[in-house]
């Protein structure tokens, strides 16, 4: 008879024991999935300065200026660059313009990635590019620095190519031994003509990015 209670006991505590791990091991397994951000960080290259405002290695300024001031936000001062904030159905994206000139942006994406703990995925750098013609839209989630100063800062300072870059046409309309006049020259009356539509539809790249996923993204506007 004792040795049958023993036997009850001892099952009866186990069966006990395993009802109270349970909820550990769920915790545990819970605590372990990926959370999903909401907030993406919008990186615009280019040169701080008057002289650099309306040069074509600016295009990366110009597209988040016009995005913020259609949505009605405003940039502020903040270590290493302006920051504006703009809000959308639960997202939140950061637009960022550095202020260490072209050839040292990684350092603000790497400062502004870290203090928002942005992951890779959410982060989208724009920039002008020589091999598209003018306004031409290029995306892609990786991808070498094309021999393009703020993207080979970013690269080396993340240690990494893993992240977007929506790359804007500017075309090579220049002479030999003339690439650097013509990329910090400013915009020819034709080419200022037709920004404004090609802005327009850069705002809509920077939502779409945040609100569709890059892969929905570039099927929609690659190429255009």
């Amino acid at each position: 008879m004792l040795k049958w209670l023993n036997i009850l006991f001892s099952k009866t505590k186990t069966e006990d024991n395993t009802t109270c791990v349970k909820p550990e091991v769920h915790e545990h397994k819970k605590n372990n999935i990926k959370s999903v951000s909401n907030k993406f960080l919008i990186v615009g290259l280019g040169n701080i300065g008057a002289e650099y405002v309306n040069t074509r290695h600016n295009i990366g300024f110009k597209i988040v200026d016009f995005f913020a001031k259609k949505k009605g936000v405003n940039f502020e001062t903040v270590k290493l660059g302006s920051l504006a904030e703009y809000k959308f159905k639960g997202r939140t994206f950061l637009l960022l313009k550095p202020n260490t000139y072209m050839n040292l942006s990684g350092k603000a994406v790497k400062y502004w990635t870290d203090k928002e703990n942005i992951p890779l995925e959410n982060i989208l750098i724009i920039t002008d590019d020589l091999n598209l013609s003018f306004g031409k839209i290029r995306i892609k989630p990786k991808g070498s620095d094309g021999g393009h100063n703020g993207l080979k800062s970013i690269n080396l300072i993340l240690n990494t190519t893993n992240y977007t870059r929506f790359r804007f046409g500017i075309s090579d309309e220049f002479k030999k031994g003339k690439q650097v006049d013509y990329v910090l020259g400013e915009w020819d009356e034709e080419e200022k003509t037709k920004l404004p539509e090609r802005l327009e539809l850069a705002s809509e790249i920077i939502k779409s990015f945040g609100t569709a996923g890059i892969e929905n993204t570039m099927t929609l506007y690659n190429g255009k």
